[in-house]
């Protein structure tokens, strides 16, 4: 049925006939109704295969009538100009006859021999094909005959052909019936069109008034069969949208139906299949419904099971939030049950794009353009465009985007690089003049660049400027040191706290997953070693804003922290507070105690529950049936094996391996050797004499050394090493901790962007609209017109396009890589279940 549902849609677009659109078919053709359906489309398919096979063969015979009518009349018109030419022409040469085709549309040839009694084969034969056929003629019989042809240039009204080819009718007059089979033969080669001519002019004419009419009848004929076909073209194409819904959706029960079991009675079908709980109630009264509605005597039952398979992941979308859920769909899945960041997402991301488009006037374009596509997603839909089609399901993303732009842009207080001056300067230049301040006219005359001071009284007013960045900063000449500072410290902030928050929603998993292991040996040590470097480095940023202090005195931050990771504290004026270095010693060595924790803890105490295993057999019941293994398969196994078995489920995957029965010394001299790398690390720390990078290089060796050989002396005689699960926590260890470093180095991504974007901003303001506001001659305004047309297209595609791709992909990327790796594995599959909105979308 879907073969012939194509069939008659390429017949209806070949026809040019509409097919109405936007039909949905809310019902499903019942099972004894679909033989109906399926011997009405037969029969339809039949009766329109018939039409055009009729219309095809009379299509044939009406161009065969016009070849013959064309064909006499070319042949008259030869005879009645040929009668006083054949007695005095001369045979040409064959450059004449290549010239003269070129320059007439009909060529002669004609024999040496004088008048002569000529046959002739006459017919048809494409346009293109005809130099050759002329050219093989003149080097097989060298002339000696005569070619007259012409093109076939029919009226509009007799081309009946969907696509007409461009044919020439043609009259060979040759001596001897052997040459005129030769020629026969050729015109078979050219696959050309021979028809009988009479030899006498009266028989012609017969025979010309016998093809005129037989054409008209067939016009008429053609006419009759053309309107009948549209009409059941016409007809089919009405429902013929309604017709393809059904089968698509019959189509797709079918498929589903296929993949379920048959009952031992073979009367009954068993489908298992994955639902939602709250759902449950829905999918029994349809499948009552249903069977209500086909008229099974037997009512549908549904039960729960218990599996051992990994659920699907469904999470509830509507069109607002389907675009953020397909962004974290792209990096992968979530796992079943596991937290979703597309609630969380849709904050975040429009807002870290906007942290790096921040213009409100730029932002009010995009807005007005999401609000274009909301308000005509329907008629946009109907395109069946790609490119259009991604803009439309990402509309309310980009609305979001353009909204939090606005926010930003007024915090910048930049609108297409300008500022705003709403609530006026908090900076007074009044006060700098004599007698309260040093300035006078002829320090206004003779400065290039003059300084604000707010020692000065007046000059700044101790309020802060209400919303936003001061607009006085627009005109200042270290305006750009200031964003830069400001900028790049806001990115810090707003990164670190991205990744806290991700590592917290780490936190939501395991309790939900009643995971407390992890929450002891992972979350902790993880947050801490997370504050104690980069959220004191949060509270420097914020302390140095607060506290009163001369730019020339003031540490560096970037300083500060470098030397509070190298314990260096020998250099003058790198104290913001009292207490600044006992802190900041504290931290640093509760950051490297996390380290060990978090490499260490959990391998350790893993190992330490496999030996209380080993005096209480019975705990091992519950690892053995998480993989189907019964507690007396459990037994037997122990009973043949030497070593005890025991499953370490991870966050990531599961690992089996085997213990010794008994290593407690082991275990002492690991734990000896981890102890003697802590006092070797923070001896460098607390004796800085000893801190050279030659005494590091041999700790750093020495240290390796103890790791190695305290790991090979407590577990070298297990019999699957417990090495793989220390690398596994190692490679989790490394990349958090390198993580949290590079990661915050990453989200500076925020502060470079926001200051290319405003670059450009001001630069086109400045060499493109500026230049054409300043000219005051006559022509100004034409040339303001064009320089606004200018600056609007350099705008929206720098600026709005270009500018606003690489934000949304660098803000992709904060998302992906620095926020969902904290706390989402993006491991499961999705569900998808038989949805005729989405299959009747995908048409």
């Amino acid at each position: 049925m879907e073969r012939i549902l194509r069939f008659l849609e390429n017949e209806v677009v070949k026809s040019n006939i509409p097919i109405p659109a936007g039909f949905t078919s809310e019902t499903i053709p019942l099972p004894r109704d679909v033989l109906d359906l399926e011997s009405s489309f037969d029969k339809l398919e039949q009766e329109l295969k018939e039409i055009n096979s009729n219309r095809d063969t009379l299509r044939q015979n009406f161009t065969q009538l016009m070849e013959i009518n064309h064909l006499l009349q070319m042949t008259d018109d030869f005879f009645e100009e040929a009668e006083s030419q054949l007695s005095i022409s001369e045979l040409p040469s064959e450059d004449s006859v290549y010239s003269s085709r070129v320059t007439s549309r009909r060529t002669s040839y004609t024999s040496t021999n004088g008048p002569l009694k000529l046959g002739f084969v006459a017919g048809v034969i494409k346009h293109e094909r005809f130099p050759a056929f002329e050219k093989i003629l003149w080097r097989l019989f060298h002339g000696n005959f005569v070619l007259r042809h012409a093109e076939i240039k029919p009226h509009e009204e007799e081309n009946m052909a969907e696509d007409p080819v461009k044919k020439d009718v043609f009259v060979v007059f040759v001596q001897g019936d052997q040459i005129r089979g030769k020629i026969r033969k050729l015109c078979d080669g050219f696959h050309a069109s021979m028809y009988p001519c009479p030899n006498n002019a009266y028989a012609r004419k017969e025979m010309r008034t016998n093809a005129n009419t037989r054409i008209e009848d067939l016009r008429l004929v053609l006419k009759r069969t053309e309107e009948f076909r549209a009409t059941a073209l016409t007809a089919a194409a009405a429902n013929l949208q309604e017709w393809t819904t059904k089968v698509k959706k019959m189509k797709a029960i079918y498929y589903t139906l296929n993949l379920c079991n048959i009952d031992i009675t073979q009367k009954l079908i068993v489908a298992e299949i994955w639902c939602p709980v709250s759902d449950l109630n829905s999918v029994h009264t349809a499948l009552i419904h249903g069977s209500e509605q086909s008229g099974s005597s037997l009512s549908p039952v549904v039960n729960r099971i218990q599996t051992q398979q990994t659920p699907p992941t469904f999470n509830r979308v509507n069109s607002f939030t389907s675009g953020f859920q397909s962004i974290i769909d792209a990096y992968g899945v979530g796992n079943y049950q596991e937290i979703n960041p597309a609630p969380y997402t849709m904050v975040t991301f429009p807002f870290l794009f906007a942290v790096m488009f921040g213009d409100c006037g730029h932002g009010l374009v995009m807005t007005l353009l999401a609000l274009w596509l909301i308000l005509h997603q329907e008629h946009f839909r109907k395109l069946k465009n790609e490119l259009i089609d991604m803009l439309v399901d990402g509309r309310y993303i980009i609305f979001l985007m353009g909204l939090f732009s606005i926010y930003t842009g007024l915090i910048y207080n930049d609108c297409f690089s300008k500022s705003f001056n709403v609530f006026g300067s908090s900076w007074s230049v009044r006060p700098m003049f004599h007698p309260h301040g040093p300035w006078t006219n002829d320090t206004l005359h003779d400065s290039g660049h003059l300084h604000l001071d707010p020692l000065v009284s007046g000059v700044y007013s101790g309020n802060p400027y209400p919303f936003g960045v001061d607009p006085i900063w627009n005109i200042a000449s270290n305006k750009l040191s200031f964003l830069n500072s400001y900028k790049m410290k806001m990115s810090v902030i707003m990164g670190v706290a991205h990744m806290l928050f991700g590592v917290t929603l780490s936190l939501v998993n395991y309790i939900f997953f009643r995971n407390l292991k992890d929450v002891a040996l992972q979350f902790i040590p993880e947050v801490i070693f997370m504050l104690s470097l980069f959220g004191y480095l949060i509270f420097l940023i914020l302390y140095k804003w607060c506290v009163v202090m001369k730019s020339e005195s003031a540490p560096s931050i970037l300083l500060l922290f470098i030397n509070m990771i190298l314990f260096d504290y020998s250099s003058e004026g790198t104290v913001l507070y009292r207490t600044q270095k006992t802190v900041q010693i504290f931290l640093v060595v509760v950051a490297v105690l996390m380290v060990p924790w978090l490499l260490f803890a959990k391998p350790l105490l893993l190992y330490r529950k496999h030996k209380q295993s080993k005096l209480k057999p019975s705990t091992n019941k519950l690892p053995m049936q998480v993989f189907g293994i019964s507690s007396q398969e459990a037994s037997d196994n122990r009973k043949e094996k030497v070593h005890s078995e025991m499953i370490y489920i991870t966050r990531d995957t599961a690992i089996t391996f085997t213990f010794p029965t008994a290593a407690p010394q082991k275990t002492f001299f690991f734990c000896t050797h981890i102890c003697g790398v802590v006092f070797i690390s923070a001896l460098l720390g607390f004796l800085p004499h000893l801190n050279t990078v030659f005494t590091r290089f041999l700790s750093l060796l020495f240290c390796l050394l103890l790791l190695f050989f305290g790991v090979k002396k407590a577990f070298f005689s297990l019999q699957v090493s417990m090495a793989d699960i220390f690398v596994y926590q190692g490679i989790h260890t490394i990349e958090y901790c390198l993580g949290c470093i590079s990661n915050t180095a990453s989200y500076l991504r925020l502060w470079a962007l926001s200051l290319a974007h405003a670059e450009l901003s001001e630069v086109l303001w400045k060499m493109v609209l500026q230049v054409a506001l300043r000219v005051t001659s006559g022509m100004g305004s034409v040339l303001l017109a064009v320089t606004f047309a200018a600056f609007a297209v350099l705008t929206v595609t720098i600026l709005l396009v270009m500018e606003g791709l690489s934000a949304f992909l660098h803000a992709l990327r904060l998302h992906w890589v620095e926020f969902q790796n904290k706390f989402y594995k993006g491991s499961g599959y999705k569900f998808t279940p038989l949805s005729f909105d989405r299959m009747r979308d995908m048409q």
